[in-house]
């Protein structure tokens, strides 16, 4: 007999439609799975008759073949379990082949019987609704993540033998429900604060402007100078998610597994913080089965890499696609897939190997050779997309036993709110969202100034040393400075601070 179930898989972030085809017909007792499927998804055939038998049904002592289509597309996970054993029951006459026609189904199963979470089902029920599915059977620990999308019902379940009941009409499931107001009238608390950080003015006020504009922003300091400290808080000032920027978060970390039990939504913009020795495939993505890297988990977020210089060439170099194309494509022989990553960079460093350049409280033992070696190994191209340099000094005890609490992140967020309304506005009709984003055309059309601009920036080049390029980055920075004062047009001291924002520059 044949019969059909319909379950889901991933393909980069968005689900497809997966048609689970079980076939049994008479001769040796044989299992098989076509469809290209791999190494997990054939193993299932020894979780499906351990978890079918002591959950008291018979496993039929037949020729079993199940068929994944499409057949073209490589199929990989354990959420076809639960689909194949429901399958196997329908065959077999233990449930009616029509009960299973409007769900889309998935989860792994255990020798037990019972029904195991499995990554990408918030994109699954997506695909549910878009497609005209009734509901979506999932398990109970990714109930909630499902739940968020409207227009779908969600079934909850926690055994094979329950899934049976409810499919042959002997007990009831109660759909679940997420008030996705009340997940975001969290979003704004945070346990870090920027009136936690005493002193470091001229830091804060670059980290605000970088955040009211998108800019990415460098920072370098000897030790314990608050590097670290600063950008932990900087989400606290950005603009807070809306439901799209948090759905698309979210299928990110479902596929990826990184949801924690029972959360429904990323309601918080991600802070992701990889160590200097991250591999290649852990940053930007990819590995023997795909999975997004660290630059699409901060998709909507910041990613802060502390002690810049001390990842590999190799690796920092790899950021500049998606710095560039907001996303990042990996190649494989069968597919291309390609995740989104557009994210806020903060990088730190210190000014040298020993790090206490310029610290007036230790002596610094590098050589000028030693400095022009540490800082080149971020290259020129990376440092082209990075258009704010600020420099944090070390803080003495008096300074921080003294000083009294700063603005409150709340304060700084509404005047950077402020100015990203500003800038919505201006490019309302265009492709790009915020002043960092401009090209050169979009340079020429909304950086406006006057002649006393122009004159100091022609003295930034000859006195300074700027390239064409650093100017054009000025030019974006003071944008957003007059962005932040409300002004139409740059001024003179907009340009001055904006010149500021390069306290030192190893690209020029």
């Amino acid at each position: 007999m044949l019969t059909r179930v319909f379950s889901s898989a991933v393909t980069g972030i968005d689900a497809y439609i997966v048609d689970v085809e079980v076939n049994i017909s008479n001769g040796l007792p044989y299992f098989s799975t076509v469809g290209l499927a791999e190494a997990s998804v054939k193993e299932s055939r020894e979780r499906v008759k351990a978890a079918i038998v002591n959950s008291g049904f018979n496993f039929p002592d037949d020729h079993i073949t199940v068929n994944l289509a499409p057949a073209g597309i490589k199929k990989t996970g354990t959420g076809f379990d639960l689909p194949i054993a429901l399958g196997i029951l329908s065959a077999n006459d233990v449930i009616s082949p029509d009960a299973l026609s409007g769900y889309l189904v998935t989860g792994e199963l255990s020798l037990g019987g019972k029904v195991k979470p499995v990554p990408g089902v918030l994109p699954m029920a997506l695909t549910a609704r878009e497609a005209g599915y009734r509901g979506v059977i999932v398990p109970s620990e990714n109930s909630m993540e499902a739940a968020v999308v409207s227009g779908v019902s969600v079934f909850p379940v926690s055994h094979l033998s329950e899934v049976a009941c409810f499919l042959r009409g002997e007990s009831a499931i109660e759909p679940v429900q997420v008030d996705v107001d009340s997940l975001f009238a969290y979003k704004s608390r945070h346990e870090e604060d920027f009136s936690e950080v005493v002193g470091q003015e001229n830091a804060k006020r670059a980290i605000e402007i970088a955040a009211a504009g998108g800019h990415n922003i460098v920072m370098s300091g000897p030790p314990g100078s608050g590097k670290t400290m600063l950008a932990r808080r900087i989400p606290t000032i950005l603009p807070n998610m809306l439901l799209d920027e948090s759905l698309e978060t979210t299928k990110i970390f479902s596929v990826a597994g990184c949801l924690a039990d029972g959360q429904a939504l990323v309601v918080k913009r991600p802070f992701r913080s990889p160590h200097h020795t991250i591999s290649d495939a852990g940053l930007i993505g990819g590995g023997t089965n795909p999975k997004p890297g660290e630059v699409s988990l901060a998709h909507n977020g910041v990613l802060f890499l502390d002690e810049l210089p001390e990842f590999r060439k190799s690796i920092l170099d790899m950021l500049r696609q998606p710095l560039e194309d907001k996303q990042v494509t990996i190649s494989r022989a069968a597919a291309s897939i390609t995740y989104p990553a557009s994210f806020m960079l903060v990088a730190a460093m210190n000014p040298c190997p020993c790090g206490y350049l310029g610290d007036p409280h230790h002596e610094c033992r590098c050589t000028e050779p030693q400095i022009r070696r540490y800082r080149s190994r971020v290259s020129g191209p990376l440092w082209d997309r990075i258009d704010i340099h600020v420099e944090v000094p070390a803080i003495s005890y008096r300074d921080f036993a003294g000083g009294s609490a700063g603005e409150t992140s709340a304060d700084i967020q509404r005047r950077v709110v402020a100015a990203r309304k500003v800038q919505q506005k201006r490019f309302a009709r265009s492709k790009i969202h915020c002043n960092a984003q401009m090209s050169n055309r979009h340079i020429k059309k909304y950086c406006r100034h006057d002649a006393g601009v122009a004159s100091l920036l022609e003295t930034a080049i000859d006195r300074l040393g700027f390239s064409a390029r650093a100017c054009n980055r000025i030019l974006k920075v003071a944008r957003t400075i007059a962005d932040l004062e409300g002004c139409a047009d740059i001024l003179e001291s907009h340009v001055a601070e904006a010149i500021q924002c390069r306290g030192f520059d190893t690209a020029d």
